[in-house]
Formats: structure tokens, sequence, C-alpha cells
């Protein structure tokens, strides 16, 4: 049983580490419970309901004082980084893919997602920024851009989590010990999600699709590559973070030349 820490047990913890920190929220760890600050209630409304509605493994709620959300921490380690090569082992990717085939079997949560319409309409502005800007290349733009358009497509909506990213997964062995970030879940693509986890490790996507079933669109999941890729780039740069580090979102823009 997890023991119950409250606020005012936080103040014998004097190891504080930031995770993440940017413009719009920050992440600490203290010990072993973790620290989500975010102004947005309405987000953390979405995480903390997604984590009640999700039949796969989430961190337990310690407790709430907002803009404050406490967290426990997940036993094991992340399935991975981005720009980094994943050392989890091919049965750790399936077990991954079938929790997401899991969460995308169950009932729809009550929130609408985006839809395609106001993605492209995001796509298009972000591409003309990019080449505006001088940020990327306007052959390496155009290239992704026609590739990202096999993911706008007409599909049916599913449980998405909505931010996979493979850092955001967490196993101990071959076992899948809890799913973090559920902040952005929502009806969407099936295919959007089994991008994100897979985003920057394609040679891993066999593995993951073992556990998920290969009942997938392969040319949707890569326009994701290239479609996620696009829209993070001035984000990234926005927020103090790399995009063009080795193995990150240009690299995977790159891959499509």
């Amino acid at each position: 049983m997890t023991p119950e820490v409250t606020p005012a047990t936080m103040a014998g913890m004097d190891e504080v580490k930031v995770v993440v920190a940017h413009h719009e929220r920050a992440t600490l760890r203290v010990g072993d419970v973790f620290l989500k600050v975010d102004a947005d209630q309405a987000r953390i409304d979405v995480e903390v309901e997604a984590m009640a509605l999700a039949p796969i493994p989430t961190p337990a709620i310690l407790w709430r004082e907002p803009p404050v959300l406490a967290l426990a921490g997940l036993p094991g380690t992340a399935l991975g980084r981005l720009g980094e090569p994943s050392a989890a082992s091919p049965a750790a990717w399936a077990a991954a893919g079938a929790a997401v085939r899991k969460l995308h079997d169950a009932p729809l949560p009550p929130w609408p997602g985006r839809s395609v319409e106001d993605i492209a309409s995001e796509l298009d502005r972000e591409c003309g920024w990019l080449v505006a800007n001088d940020v990327l290349p306007a052959d390496l733009v155009t290239r992704n851009r026609h590739v990202a358009g096999a993911a706008l497509r007409r599909w049916t909506p599913v449980f998405t989590h909505g931010d996979l990213q493979i850092s955001h997964v967490f196993v101990d062995g071959d076992t899948v010990t809890g799913v973090l970030d559920w902040s952005e879940a929502s009806r969407g693509d099936a295919m959007f999600d089994v991008a994100s986890l897979t985003l920057g490790h394609e040679d891993r996507l066999d593995d993951l699709l073992a556990g998920y079933g290969a009942d997938v669109d392969r040319d949707a999941i890569r326009g994701w590559w290239s479609l996620r890729s696009l829209l993070a780039v001035r984000w990234l740069v926005e927020h103090g973070f790399d995009p063009s580090a080795p193995g990150c979102e240009v690299d995977v823009l790159r891959a499509r030349m």
C-alpha cells in the first residue's frame, strides 16, 4: 500500500529535481513524488479524468492542490528517450503495443478531439512559418508536408493518449508499469499514438506492432511522423529545446528525403 503523501509531508524531502520545465508547465521530482505545476486547470482536469478512465496502468494521484498535481513515481524505467537508441527488449515494445491497443479499444472519453481540418490548417501555418523564417530548407518542408498528407484522412476515433512519447511509457523488464502525461488525451486517430511512440525509433515499429496488431495504416504512421515533427519545431525552439539534436525531430524530417 502506498503511504499517503500530502503537501505537509513533502517538507521533509530535501532533494528537488527539475524533470522538465517550460513556459506552460513544469514537472519536479521530490523523492519518489512527481509534482506537475500547470496554470491551465482545464488541462489538469483532462489529465485526472483520462487517468481514471484509461484501462492501462497510470501513476497514482497522491493529492491535488491547484496549480499542483502530485503523482506517485512509477517502477521501472522509460521505454526509451528521443535521440537515443532504446535499450528495451522486443518483448517490452510488444507489451507497450498491447497496452496501446487496450487503450484504443476502450470506450471513448466524453470530450472530443481535434478535427482533420483544424490539424491541416495548423500544419499549413507551421510549414509557412518554417520556410518564411529560414528555420528549415524549403525542400525539406515541402517533402514532409507531402508525406504528412497521408495522415490527414478520415479516421474512426478511438481513446488516444495524445502525447505518447517514448519517455512517457514505463516498463519493468517486459512489463508495462505505467503511462504518464495524459493532458492531451482525447478522441483521435489510433495511428497518431502509434507514430508518437515510435517517433525517432522507426526500427522498433515492428516490435510494437507485435503486441498492437498488424491492422495498421503504415502510410498514415509515416505521415504522422512527418506531421508531428513539422508541428513541433517552432514550439520546441520557443520553449528552449533543440529539435535539431541528433535523432530528434529534424532528423526525423530528413529521413523522409
